[in-house]
């Protein structure tokens, strides 16, 4: 569905892309070295959707080059970058589980922002629970489930929850965003804490519920290549991918906010920190 709807700007983008990639043919000793083999990247759960589809777009733009994804929670994604597992690119759902991999060296340069994402409540479709406040998963009768407190997603869902001066028992805390949707897809929850572009790819499986307190927590999220990237010209090639405005239209379509992005207005009852105010990264361009 995305793929017809960023037709002309895809298209564009990733002549632009395939040419810079095979300008070393020019002989320019400065030129990009041609990208060819596997190109694994390791990302957060909640850019499945998203990243497979620009998966598909860098094949196309590079003929020979295969991307392999490993999607999980970013905790884990970025405590085996740490341990060694080879991997390109890390794309993480917050700057905190980004900075367990730069503390270390592990990665190249210096992560950039390239998205935003916010919290929305999941519910069954038709909402038999009446969930339309943050304030009402404290209802005992209320089925939640969380993501667990140490992936991006679940220290969002406590920050939202302080701010609501809410108290929430899960049935369960999941171990990313996909897992904790599945619950409430599944029935086996009544709601859940996830982000806002996984409401909107659940289609009619869930139905969503907006809060102010999300604004507390706003997730930004960070790409960088890495320091022992086995592909180091395919990671770079495909984090300009993702930055290019060809990858920007992908994630907005797909109900991604910009890298920039902060509410106008935050509640009153914000903390004074939130998930997403630690960084060490710059906010992407929107362009290659």
């Amino acid at each position: 569905m995305y793929r017809s709807a960023t037709a002309g700007v895809v298209a564009a983008a990733l002549l632009a892309i395939s040419a810079c990639s095979s300008s070393s043919s020019s002989g320019s000793a400065s030129a990009s070295p041609t990208v060819t083999g596997a190109v694994t990247v390791f990302a957060a759960a909640s850019l499945k959707g998203t990243f497979t589809q620009l998966g598909k777009m860098f094949e196309d733009a590079h003929p020979g080059t295969k991307v392999v994804f490993n999607f999980g929670g970013s905790d884990t994604l970025a405590a085996s970058i740490v341990n060694g597992a080879p991997a390109d690119v890390f794309a993480s759902a917050s700057p905190a589980t980004m900075k367990t991999v730069t503390d270390k060296g592990d990665a190249a340069g210096t992560p950039t922002v390239f998205v935003s994402n916010q919290l929305e409540i999941a519910v069954q479709p038709g909402n038999p629970m009446h969930v339309t406040t943050v304030q009402n998963l404290a209802n005992p009768s209320v089925k939640v489930v969380l993501c667990a407190k140490t992936v991006p997603c679940g220290a969002a869902a406590q920050t939202a929850l302080a701010a609501g001066n809410v108290t929430v028992t899960p049935v369960s805390y999941e171990q990313d965003v996909t897992a904790t949707l599945t619950k409430v897809e599944l029935k086996e929850a009544d709601a859940g804490l996830v982000y806002r572009t996984d409401v909107k790819s659940a289609g009619g499986k869930v139905g969503g519920a907006t809060f102010p307190e999300s604004a507390c927590a706003i997730n930004k999220y960070p790409i960088a290549p890495l320091t022992h990237a086995p592909n180091a010209a395919g990671a770079s090639a495909f984090v300009a991918l993702v930055q290019s405005l060809a990858g920007q239209k992908v994630l907005t379509d797909a109900g991604f906010l910009g890298p920039t992005a902060s509410p106008s207005a935050p509640p009153s009852t914000c903390p004074s920190t939130s998930a997403s105010t630690s960084t060490s990264a710059s906010p992407s361009p929107t362009s290659s």
